[in-house]
């Protein structure tokens, strides 16, 4: 698109240049808490990298450590296949994963996580990006269900009570889809009446890959956690692949073929 590709990372430089961005915008920018191993290296890494796939948006015309341009948006994309045969899910550190998947043997879970744009960049043209290079990743390996969790910047109840009580009134997953926080992670919340949020200003307060993802068709976890590390308040999102709005999968391409290089 213009003068951006996505693609995924295809050398450990490039990984690296991923986890550098992930840095710079989560503890440099957004204030995130580093541990001393992270403050000295400078990079965002974890134990999960080793086993994703690192989806990024690269700008050809910003040259950087990698040959064909700046990495200025990643996504980290791990199938259920490979967490399983290594160290499972990062969502599972998180929220109580294991009832949804048990409940749907039959299906094919890709998580999603680590989402990060460069400050720049944070625009229609590279969130489009991401979601047609997260397509054809679920095209490619025949996924059934997305999920991961999602953040709210900041950990005061107070302060976001309007948009985590609209997220339990209105997107709530039922049934064989619910997932609950860790106990000991649970952000205490008692949710305002129904009829005292403003539906309006909840969704303007969501963070914009939240309100994506309702819009694709998602739920969300009945109930959300802290993070102090990351100084956000995280819920979960899950997405069948089936459910996805039809008007996104037509916009794309029911074969990712959109902005395909031809």
């Amino acid at each position: 698109l213009g003068s951006m590709d996505v693609r995924l990372a295809a050398t450990p430089q490039e990984v690296r240049a991923a986890q550098r961005l992930r840095h710079d915008v989560f503890y440099a920018e957004l204030n995130a808490i580093a541990d001393a191993e992270t403050q000295a290296s400078g990079f965002d890494a974890d134990r999960f990298d080793e086993i994703c796939d690192h989806l990024i948006v690269i700008d050809r015309e910003a040259p950087d450590v990698c040959e064909r341009g700046q990495i200025v948006a990643t996504y980290r994309l791990l199938r259920q296949q490979v967490a399983e045969a290594h160290n499972g899910f990062y969502s599972a550190t998180e929220f109580d994963i294991a009832p949804m998947l048990a409940a749907h043997r039959d299906k094919k879970f890709l998580e999603l996580g680590r989402s990060c744009v460069l400050e720049p960049y944070r625009n229609k043209r590279t969130i489009e990006l991401l979601w047609q290079g997260t397509w054809a990743y679920i095209l490619r390996y025949q996924m059934d269900v997305l999920f991961g969790c999602a953040s709210l910047a900041g950990t005061q109840q107070a302060a976001l009570m309007e948009p985590l009580s609209f997220l339990h009134h209105n997107c709530v997953a039922t049934d064989q889809w619910a997932v609950q926080p860790l106990p000991h992670l649970i952000a205490p919340f008692t949710p305002m009446p129904k009829d005292e949020i403003n539906p309006r200003t909840a969704m303007r307060s969501l963070p914009p890959l939240i309100k994506g993802y309702l819009r694709l068709g998602a739920k969300v976890s009945d109930g959300a956690i802290i993070d102090h590390q990351f100084c956000t308040t995280d819920v979960l999102i899950v997405l069948p692949v089936d459910q996805i709005n039809p008007s996104y999968v037509n916009y794309y391409g029911a074969d990712a073929s959109r902005h395909a290089a031809r």
